[in-house]
């Protein structure tokens, strides 16, 4: 059995039930996808991006409390996360088409 992502330090129930959002079910698979990976496919899910739960994501899976990241190493990250974000930006940005997107941009919403 796999451990679950709230195995993983800093990472409780909510954390794990937004990467069960986004199709990660287990603390092996984030490590197998990496920190990067596994916070952009929470981003394609619909996740918010913020830049806390990016670093408590990096800290954890290197086994350091949440708090550790500071001085260079934490702007290293800031930057690392800022790249991470506009790399989605006019994607498939929160599970959206492109076509999606603008529409929403635009105010254009689907009826229910």
């Amino acid at each position: 059995m796999s451990d679950p992502v709230s195995s993983i330090p800093n990472l409780g129930p909510a954390s794990e039930a937004a990467f069960a959002r986004a199709g990660i079910h287990s603390a092996d698979e984030i490590r197998a996808l990496g920190a990067d990976e596994a916070y952009r496919r929470l981003l394609l899910s619909g996740s918010a991006p913020h830049f806390i739960g990016y670093y408590v994501l990096v800290m954890g899976l290197q086994g350091r409390p949440w708090n550790d990241c500071q001085g260079d190493e934490k702007k290293a990250l800031r930057l690392r996360f800022d790249a991470l974000k506009a790399s989605l930006q006019g994607t498939k940005e929160k599970g959206r088409s492109d076509l999606e997107a603008a529409l929403s941009y635009f105010g254009v919403v689907e009826r229910r």
